[in-house]
């Protein structure tokens, strides 16, 4: 994963994950966000209509092994798992293709982001540091728009929905594209706790759960491809498009097992936001580079805590 020549774009990375840090504190090996997290293992099946969408390599075999990582909000790493905070929670997929090859989906359990570009999701960063959120959530609807969306707690990871940022151009064996944004959808039916059913279970009641269930057997999710129509803004991660968008069958995640070496591999992984592939290529979207690098960084010194 290249870190980008762009010098402005490296320090408003670095800036970003500073202000991370002034919110939720500084915890050497962990990220800056989306701080508390488990991971598991399993394997990816494509959907026999996904080669009618891409040419990706993952689509173009019988299976490939998967890393799915579930996190919780914030960059608290003991944020209890029933705090309201914890929303939306997250969902990253690493498709091991070779070794030291792979690609990524990133994807959280709120669709849609508070801002368009990375400046303006600095000025929120500031706004919720300084106690100014109101003011800032005054002059940006899309960002108030986004806090405002229900953010439930889930009876667990494996009952949870989760969405993609940012859109991508996917690509088929006969050059023809189409821009598309992935969700992820579980197989058990999403679920969800009310606030005072939430506040009654223990602070680890998702990390413990969704590990009583995987020992008790697989974990699925189906992942589909929301595909825009011509006229559809690809490049802004605030604008939702229209529910009769269709939707088409990407692959299934079976996840069958916890990693066992917790610690040592969360520490490892840095998830990359952008496809990095044949088949699946980034949209313009601003935010896709900025986030790329502030994974990068703050990776880099996650991994740097533990030597």
């Amino acid at each position: 994963m290249p870190l980008p020549s762009d010098e402005k774009l490296i320090a408003l990375s670095e800036e970003l994950i500073r202000q991370f840090d002034a919110i939720f504190g500084l915890h050497p090996g962990f990220r800056p966000a989306h701080a508390k997290g488990i991971l598991l293992t399993g394997e990816f099946i494509p959907a026999p209509e996904a080669g009618s969408l891409t040419k990706a390599a993952h689509i173009n075999r019988v299976a490939t092994p998967v890393s799915v990582r579930f996190s919780n909000s914030t960059g608290l790493p003991l944020i209890p798992d029933n705090d309201p905070n914890s929303n939306p929670r997250g969902f990253a997929v690493r498709f091991h293709l070779a070794e030291h090859v792979h690609t990524d989906i990133v994807a959280h359990s709120t669709d849609g982001f508070p801002t368009r570009t990375g400046e303006e999701f600095l000025e929120f960063l500031k706004a919720l540091a300084d106690g100014k959120t109101e003011e800032f959530l005054g002059t940006h609807p899309a960002a108030l728009a986004f806090v405002q969306t229900p953010k439930p707690s889930p009876i667990s990871f494996a009952h949870e929905a989760y969405f993609g940022v940012t859109a991508f151009r996917f690509t088929n064996a006969e050059g023809v594209s189409h821009f598309g944004r992935y969700r992820i959808l579980p197989e058990a039916g999403i679920a969800h706790l009310d606030d005072s059913a939430a506040s009654a279970k223990g602070p680890e009641f998702l990390m413990e759960e969704i590990k009583e269930r995987i020992a008790a057997g697989p974990v699925s999710y189906g992942i589909q491809v929301q595909v825009a129509e011509d006229g559809d803004v690809v490049n802004d991660a605030t604008i939702h498009w229209p529910e009769d968008r269709p939707l088409k069958p990407f692959g299934r995640i079976t996840l069958t097992e916890v990693i066992a070496a917790q610690e040592a591999e969360q520490r490892k992984i840095i998830f990359d936001p952008i496809p990095r592939l044949e088949g699946i290529e980034p949209s313009d979207d601003p935010l896709l580079e900025l986030r790329a690098a502030v994974y990068l960084l703050s990776g880099r010194r996650r991994r740097a805590a533990i030597r």
